[in-house]
């Protein structure tokens, strides 16, 4: 048994931690991006311009200027508030 903090560890929790600690120790791959190192994850591949281009393209339509109120026949409010109909 391996003492610790609170006590001695049973071999079986011992050889657990030891084989979890070198599923974790690989070192991970790193990067040197304008923001600082980054880490490279396996199985994870980094978004390309090409995945940006595709988000953009898939995305819906936005105006290039503010729509005009459409103030005639039935949408027309202030023609609601007219009194003299009656």
């Amino acid at each position: 048994m391996s003492p610790s903090a609170f006590g001695p560890v049973p071999k079986a929790e011992a050889l657990r931690r030891t084989r979890h600690e070198k599923a974790r120790s690989p070192t991970l791959q790193t990067e040197r991006t304008p923001d600082g190192e980054q880490a490279l994850i396996p199985g994870v591949r980094p978004i390309t311009t090409r995945d940006r281009l595709a988000l953009l393209m898939d995305a819906p339509m936005r105006p290039r200027a503010a729509q005009k109120p459409l103030d005639i026949g039935l949408f027309d409010l202030g023609a609601r508030n007219q009194l003299d109909l009656f």
